[in-house]
């Protein structure tokens, strides 16, 4: 028995890292899962491991950028387990470096698989989260946008930035079908991590110095068991945070 039990959720970008991670989570606590993803063969992966630890789930690619793919995934999630109860908006292009060697493409693509594929994502699930008696969302901040230093990330942090203020809105907004929203800005392994990491490790360790804890998080420990708490029923008071799970490396305010 899990404290998700017979609950739907629904995790973008899914096939990896932080997605992925999330996913088996809520998974362990007894939730459907419908893992998507722009690349089928990661999140078949991600389903084959949730099969593999007694789970069960729906692997579907989904391009959060385009609109008939959000409405396509809601649609299935809902024949294949007759309702929504969760939603986690983790995917998100990234793009980063300094504003000259960015141009109106990769602003775009950012924004567009950011805070423009959460709040489409948002808007077409609300209305199935409203039938079941509410639900609970999570979308993905990040702690890049309290950084000391912000060259190289500005474009990316502005458009988490711009979900943080999406999701305390819907929080509000919706607070009374009994929809929670809420963030996390997490700091965990992922396959672009560990490239960077094996690529400039002196680098690496001068930014794990930057961590108080002294490492990396795991994506289904540390972020995954998080959200777990967040679309659970001892975060029922629990909305329109943004919640860091990095170690204690950012200073939100």
């Amino acid at each position: 028995m899990g404290i998700l039990d017979g609950k739907v959720a629904i995790v973008t970008g899914a096939g990896q890292g932080v997605g992925q991670g999330i996913a088996l989570a809520l998974a362990k606590e007894g939730a459907y899962l419908v893992v998507a993803g722009r690349t089928e063969s990661k999140v078949l992966r991600t389903r084959d491991m949730i099969a593999e630890r007694g789970g069960e789930a729906l692997a579907l690619a989904c391009d959060v950028c385009n609109p008939a793919d959000i409405a396509q995934t809601i649609d299935r999630a809902l024949h294949a387990f007759g309702g929504i109860d969760i939603l986690v908006n983790n995917a998100q292009t990234v793009h980063l470096g300094p504003l000259d060697d960015l141009d109106d493409v990769k602003f775009t693509d950012t924004f567009d698989s950011g805070p423009f594929a959460t709040f489409r994502f948002m808007k077409a699930v609300h209305p199935h989260l409203k039938a079941r008696g509410g639900g609970h969302i999570v979308n993905l901040a990040t702690a890049a946008a309290e950084r000391w230093d912000a060259r190289g990330y500005g474009v990316y942090a502005a458009a988490k930035q711009a979900i943080r203020i999406l999701s305390r809105t819907a929080a509000q907004e919706w607070a009374a079908d009994n929809i929670r929203v809420n963030t996390i800005a997490p700091l965990a392994m992922s396959p672009a991590l560990e490239g960077w990491i094996a690529a400039d490790p002196a680098a690496a360790q001068a930014f794990l110095e930057t961590v108080p804890s002294g490492h990396i998080g795991d994506p289904e420990i540390d972020i995954g068991r998080a959200v777990v708490f967040l679309v659970g029923p001892d975060s029922r008071y629990v909305t329109g945070i943004t919640l860091p799970l990095d170690g204690g490396q950012a200073n939100f305010g």
